[in-house]
């Protein structure tokens, strides 16, 4: 039975936010994940929503705005009840060993893979001492994948269709 005041809210959605924002703030929240993309952020967001795991992102619009607070203010961050915390970092694992077993090392064929910032590029470098003579101080990373298992680094893993597993 559909209780009369449910019935209300989804009819008027201000008002359903704000009692969703209500409600929120009486309960004990956790991070379990945190983002510098507000993309990726609500494509996980929406997972957990999906397998019946509450969760809002808290600091979203701060990074958004301003990308550069991210490091500031930690990033994107997954909160979620207290209560969910284990059932949402069980959910993170199994995505993270999908999303493993599909891609690999173009050299090792390794799993053990992982997107990564890296300011090792010679470019990089010189352009950080340039920016020191200019004034601007900002350090240009790199993103990359790097392999675990041989330390290769590379741009595009090898992907896996279901079959071939």
């Amino acid at each position: 039975m559909t209780h009369p005041w449910e019935v209300f809210l989804n009819q008027h959605p201000a008002l359903y936010n704000c009692y969703l924002s209500a409600s929120i703030q009486h309960m004990n929240y956790v991070p379990v994940h945190y983002f510098i993309n507000y993309m990726d952020a609500h494509i996980l967001m929406g997972k957990m929503q999906h397998e019946g795991i509450q969760c809002w992102l808290k600091d979203e619009h701060t990074v958004t705005v301003n990308p550069i607070l991210a490091g500031v203010v930690g990033g994107i961050k997954l909160m979620v009840p207290e209560h969910q915390k284990e059932e949402a970092m069980r959910l993170l694992n199994r995505m993270e060993e999908e999303r493993k077993s599909r891609q690999s090392c173009p050299r090792c064929r390794s799993h053990d893979i992982q997107f990564v910032s890296t300011p090792r590029r010679a470019g990089n470098w010189l352009t950080a001492l340039a920016s020191v003579f200019i004034g601007d101080y900002a350090l240009t990373v790199h993103k990359t994948y790097h392999c675990f298992q041989c330390g290769n680094e590379f741009d595009k893993p090898v992907e896996h269709s279901e079959e071939e597993k």
